[in-house]
């Protein structure tokens, strides 16, 4: 039995057979499981785009939007059969996506590094749940692992994925800050990233956006502390022991729960320059172990790591998909440390299971303040931060004189 287990984990047939089946899946669940887990494409998405057929305005350009503006195009691509097929083209775009971006990262199967990263993918896609394919994060997240994927051969073309994928949804921006303070290839990375926001910019200024183009940005501004982010967690407990006037409570303006209570809008006001603060923070340690000789395999994906949770962790807004994030530098991890990363790899499949727990089968008992999911969130949440808490430890421990490595290495290669 363990020379058969062994031989279907080596098989490429396997690999992509369980990828393929966990969407399919995956695409069920969405379709008809509990809890309209696709509800924000099935409904959100799909009415900005019946709006801007039946009006001619579109989010992002004629207005204010809460996305980069690239994210309109896989909104756009699942409107091609229309709006009643818009759900199931939606589902079926993410999963090309993510084969095609499987097929990067094995490199056609002949990648052996490649072939674990892509299991453990597999994994962490069947434990998240629907949500890993229902939401605009479900496209940025195979243009990442694309991107780390080709870093070392391709980095430009590793720049502009970057650069496009943080135009869907910010956070690709994380890894494009890792890369420039450790990787050897910086500057192509860095140029190409920056072309091509030009590219994205000037496009959606000759398309008339004006200021709207920058939206996103000052559209997370007034928000409160949502439900789901580690932050709000201590409201939470506080709302369910009816301590400091802390409730749960439904925001029509963002169409989120949020939480309130003693000083939470000082709290929430205080969340992104925190962020800030802590991304620059790490970026710092980066910059000291980079100088101080650490070998890019020993650095960059810890500190890819450690920015991309600091994004989760050190923010008001929490949503299940942002664990999705997390997928990009556990692969670029497993890429170049492969058993180094088994701590993290672990962890943040135990923290997608969790949340497939909390969202979408048992969400309504967390917003009802149930002890039971309160715990779960509470043990969600702990674990991201000691993720970061790991990531920031390897960081620091990066900065020390670079063995001699017997595995083929090379770290100029990235």
């Amino acid at each position: 039995m363990p020379t058969r287990l062994s031989a279907i984990a080596h098989s490429r047939f396997a690999l992509w057979a369980a990828f393929l089946l966990v969407h399919l899946w995956l695409g069920l669940l969405n379709l008809h499981g509990p809890g309209n887990p696709i509800g924000d494409v099935s409904w959100v998405y799909l009415f900005w785009m019946e709006y801007f057929v039946d009006n001619g305005l579109l989010v992002g350009i004629d207005t204010q939007w809460v996305y980069p503006i690239l994210a309109l195009l896989p909104m756009g691509a699942a409107y091609a059969l229309g709006p009643e097929a818009y759900t199931s083209t939606w589902l079926t775009l993410v999963m090309l996506l993510d084969l095609v971006a499987l097929a990067v990262l094995t490199d056609a199967g002949r990648s052996d590094r490649g072939h674990v990263a892509g299991w453990w993918w597999t994994a962490s896609l069947l434990l998240l749940g629907p949500v890993a394919l229902g939401r605009v994060d479900s496209v940025s997240v195979p243009i990442a692992v694309v991107a780390v994927a080709l870093l070392g051969r391709h980095p430009r073309v590793a720049g502009v994925l970057l650069a496009v994928g943080a135009w869907m949804k910010i956070w690709p921006a994380a890894i494009g800050l890792a890369v420039v303070v450790a990787a050897r290839s910086r500057w192509q990375v860095l140029v190409a990233a920056v072309v091509t926001t030009a590219v994205v910019v000037m496009t959606a200024l000759l398309l008339g956006s004006g200021s709207n183009v920058f939206s996103f940005v000052t559209q997370q501004t007034g928000r409160g502390l949502q439900v789901e982010a580690p932050v709000s967690t201590v409201y939470l407990w506080l709302a369910a022991l009816h301590q400091g006037a802390a409730i749960v409570y439904y925001d029509t303006g963002i169409l989120t729960f949020q939480v309130s209570g003693t000083n939470a809008t000082l709290v929430a006001s205080l969340m992104t320059p925190l962020l800030a603060v802590a991304v620059a923070a790490i970026a710092v340690l980066g910059i000291r172990a980079q100088r101080a000789g650490a070998a890019t395999r020993d650095l960059l994906p810890p500190l890819a790591l450690a920015v991309v949770t600091a994004f989760i962790v050190v923010n008001k807004v929490g949503s299940p998909q942002f664990e999705a994030w997390l997928v990009a530098p556990v692969v670029l991890g497993l890429l170049l440390q492969r058993g180094g990363f088994r701590v993290p790899a672990v962890l943040v499949l135990v923290i997608d299971g969790l949340t497939q727990v909390i969202y979408p089968y048992l969400y309504d008992q967390l917003l009802a303040l149930h002890p039971g999911m309160l715990a779960v969130i509470s043990l969600r949440n702990l674990l991201l931060i000691a993720l970061l808490a790991w990531a920031v430890r390897e960081v620091w421990r990066s900065a020390r004189p670079v063995n001699v490595r017997d595995d083929g290495y090379d770290p100029s290669a990235v």
